[in-house]
């Protein structure tokens, strides 16, 4: 189901989109195409062609073989692309994790490349553009692997495209033309819509059925509350990939890049309720069906609903109330400080410059990927570039990592690529969990006073990427790379022949092409 948060009549803004997907084995084109969420035409970067992109689907165990052809050709957009799979760990296979300048160069338009991994992990994640702002431009999609032996199975009634609800935003102005600056400090006036898209296209279901809905939020910059009229138990069961121990809630907050499995039991009379996903900017509230969509019973006349918001018993989720479901705890020990490496790390907006930094030194990414500078023998473990962002971790040893919040134009929701943490100290909370923290990819960092503080363990050799993924935060400088067990890259990550013609290929392109500025 799709709505736009603007005011279009609800029939005009639904989009049937089931029958899209692809995968384990799979290609999409990327091209431009004009779209108009919101009413307001304007040209978009799509995977296949669809805002959101098709479902991409698979199994635990497969082989992902995913072929990326870059047509695009309008020159008012970056036209190079890459594709990050989130929240896969891609262990073995950092080479395919996609962010350009970090683990490749990106794909030239007019070219292909497949990538190409096996997943032993379950869950529900998505995949983007992660080449400078690109995916605001519409390259986005979710992606989900099932799992034959999952934990809940006996739970729920009802897992598949029909019950993926996607939360977008989306601008009427390119992606690129959006001054950071300006953003860190305001949102942005072009900022026009939200959108939320139920795969089925109208989202019918049988009472008395269990169904478990993914919900992914893919949006570049917003937050946003969920909930569904008449329904107050919402049990949440996965996090950012991971199984957690059941969880009821009336409602959702769910940050940028981060994913929530919930059951909801059909139990309800037969009738329309109201989907609600209120965002923290832009055009907030209900009135006149923004921001909304529709929750039918089978059996019910196809009217609008009349139901009204209720008020929260359960409340919104916590995450200290989340405890992972298989092997909880946190590496290393019980305490503070209590882990083989600990990075306390300054997290600040720079007055002077304009950019976000960590210890003071704002990411810019370099011209040769972090990956390729150790595999060409360019640089060593000590010399990696950009200059004061990238830190070395040993191999095998417990990381603990500290993020204040209280930075300008939070709350900041910060993802680690090739790993999930445990959180032992979540924004909003000022005790520590050692024993079965929230296990995710992606943390809200929250407002003054916020020491968050995650844990993981360093067994996924290669650079790995930590960034804020208000994608605007991350081209102004707010990430840093974790280069992991670097002395054994060169004998345990081999890419592909194919990966190896990215970078000759991109380096005799036009500046033109590479850049929008030149």
């Amino acid at each position: 189901m799709f709505t736009s948060w603007t005011l279009l009549s609800l029939a005009a803004s639904v989009r049937l989109t089931a029958g899209l997907a692809i995968g384990p084995v799979g290609s999409f084109v990327v091209a431009n195409k004009t779209i108009a969420p919101d009413g307001v035409p304007r040209a978009a970067v799509l995977a296949g062609g669809t805002f959101p992109g098709p479902l991409v689907r698979g199994r635990i165990g497969d082989n992902f073989r995913l072929t990326v052809i870059d047509q695009q050709k309008d020159i008012r957009m970056l036209e190079p692309t890459s594709i990050h799979w989130h929240g896969l760990f891609q262990n073995g296979t950092n080479y395919m994790d996609g962010p350009s300048f970090i683990n490749q160069c990106p794909i030239s338009p007019g070219n292909s490349f497949t990538y190409d991994f096996t997943s032993q992990q379950s869950g529900t994640f998505w995949y983007h553009s992660h080449l400078a702002t690109q995916y605001c431009d519409g390259l986005r999609g979710a992606m989900v692997i099932y799992d034959p032996k999952d934990a809940y199975l006996h739970a729920y009634d009802v897992d598949d495209e029909s019950t993926v609800i996607t939360l977008s935003d989306w601008y009427n102005v390119f992606a690129e033309t959006v001054d950071p600056v300006i953003y860190a400090h305001q949102r942005p006036w072009t900022y026009r819509c939200h959108s939320l898209q139920h795969d089925s296209g109208c989202d019918h279901r049988q009472k008395g059925l269990r169904y478990r809905f993914r919900l992914v939020n893919l949006a570049c910059d917003s937050n946003y509350v969920f909930q569904i009229d008449g329904h107050k138990n919402l049990t949440i069961i996965e996090a950012d990939g991971i199984l957690h121990q059941p969880l009821s809630v009336d409602s959702i907050q769910i940050y940028a890049a981060q994913r929530y499995s919930f059951i909801l039991t059909a139990n309800q009379p037969i009738g329309n309720y109201w989907i609600r996903a209120n965002p923290n900017n832009g055009p907030t509230g209900f009135a006149g069906g923004i921001n909304s969509a529709i929750l039918r019973y089978i059996g019910a006349n196809n009217s609008e609903p009349t139901t009204s918001q209720d008020t929260s018993v359960n409340g919104l989720v916590n995450e200290v109330n989340l405890h992972p479901l298989v092997d909880p705890g946190a590496p290393g020990g019980a305490f503070i400080g209590g882990a083989d490496v600990q990075l306390n790390l300054a997290l600040a907006f720079d007055l002077t410059t304009f950019k976000f930094t960590i210890n003071g030194v704002a990411f810019v990414p370099p011209t040769v990927p972090v990956l390729l500078q150790i595999l060409s023998g360019a640089q060593n473990a000590q010399s990696l570039l950009p200059n004061g962002s990238v830190y070395t971790l040993p191999h095998f040893a417990s990381v603990e990592v500290t993020l204040a919040g209280g930075v300008v134009g939070g709350g900041h929701p910060f993802h680690l690529h090739g790993h999930a943490f445990d959180v032992i100290r979540s924004a909003g909370s000022t005790t520590y969990n050692y024993v079965n923290p929230a296990r995710r990819d992606v943390v809200n960092i929250g407002g003054a006073g916020d020491n968050v503080t995650i844990r993981f363990f360093t067994d996924n050799r290669g650079p790995w990427f930590l960034h804020c993924h208000i994608d605007w935060h991350l081209e102004a400088g707010f990430a840093i790379v974790f280069a992991e067990d670097v002395p054994d890259w060169k004998s345990e990550l081999i890419p592909t022949a194919e990966w190896n013609q990215l970078c000759p290929i991109y380096n005799a392109l036009p500046a033109s092409i590479t850049s929008l500025a030149a």
